[in-house]
């Protein structure tokens, strides 16, 4: 397996962030952005990572990135900068110091609101834009289930503890999963302190995002925003199980704009893994596709 390496820049504000990279910096290829969920890390695209790399006709450099609070970079003394902006700057600081100025954003759930926020303000920074279970419009009752588990973050005790809980949590939306599956998935969600206690690889004050958000209050649709990502090459990835991004939404998404390609996981929800053999087979297509859309082959 191709190996993974490191990357680090300091934010405005003087937090070490981190993203890991892999495949060849100079790949005659696109690169590809990887921005994870809300409470996820760079771990979560470690299989699609791998076999972009490793495509024995067009390697692919792909770099995945860990937000202030998660993974590898610190944690932030106030969670008020847990937020799209703030976020969104650290993405383009350590965009900036793995070297990619162009490159093809594959943003899951709060990684593609990031993704479209750029795309609409940065657009020659996106040569394609994936977006994972994430759309304009969100159900409101994915939100407050994400807002359940987020106020009250499980404490386990053992590593197949960690894989249980994760499997009650979401088993109903990930019915496909094996045992093996449960376990790894744990492994991306927690880490070993110094006193070998497993603790959550996010900062528990990411619950603080959501207080505003409520049945009675939900956040309101970002169908402006998606509309003036009009110009760049899209991909939307539903899970066919997803309780966060409705099909209604992607119809709407797919209305406004024709040329959007649009894939279904199926028997999983949100958010799809990216991990499976024909979901990856789709990502790369659709990145063969924006290699061509500009008109030469470039890294």
């Amino acid at each position: 397996m191709t190996p993974f390496h490191d990357i680090f820049a300091t934010s405005s504000d003087g937090l070490r962030l981190h993203a890991r990279a892999i495949g060849p910096a100079d790949a005659r290829v696109l690169p590809v952005l990887g921005l994870p969920g809300l409470t996820r890390t760079a771990e979560d695209f470690d299989a699609v990572a791998q076999a972009l790399a490793g495509d024995p006709q067009t390697p692919r450099r792909v770099v995945a990135i860990d937000y202030r609070g998660r993974g590898g970079s610190d944690f932030d003394p106030d969670p008020a900068n847990y937020a799209v902006p703030v976020e969104a700057t650290d993405v383009l600081m350590l965009a900036s110091a793995a070297g990619i100025s162009r490159a093809i954003w594959l943003g899951t759930s709060r990684g593609g609101l990031i993704s479209m926020a750029i795309a609409a303000t940065r657009p020659e920074l996106v040569a394609g834009l994936i977006l994972n279970d994430i759309g304009p419009e969100l159900d409101i009752k994915g939100l407050m289930k994400i807002k359940g588990y987020l106020g009250a973050p499980a404490t386990p005790q053992t590593w197949n503890e960690a894989a249980r809980g994760l499997q009650r949590l979401f088993g109903s939306v990930f019915p496909a999963l094996s045992d093996d599956d449960w376990w790894a998935w744990a492994q991306r969600a927690f880490r070993q302190d110094a006193n070998d206690k497993l603790i959550r690889t996010y900062d528990p004050a990411l619950a603080r995002s959501f207080d505003a958000i409520s049945l009675e209050t939900p956040p309101s649709p970002l169908w402006e925003l998606f509309d003036q990502t009009a110009q760049v090459p899209l991909l939307s990835i539903r899970g066919e199980l997803s309780d966060l991004l409705s099909r209604e939404c992607v119809s709407e998404m797919q209305r406004r704009r024709p040329d959007m390609e649009t894939y279904d996981v199926p028997l999983q929800g949100h958010a799809p893994l990216l991990a499976d053999a024909p979901t990856i087979a789709r990502i790369k297509a659709f990145c063969r596709r924006c290699d061509g859309a500009i008109g030469k082959i470039s890294g």
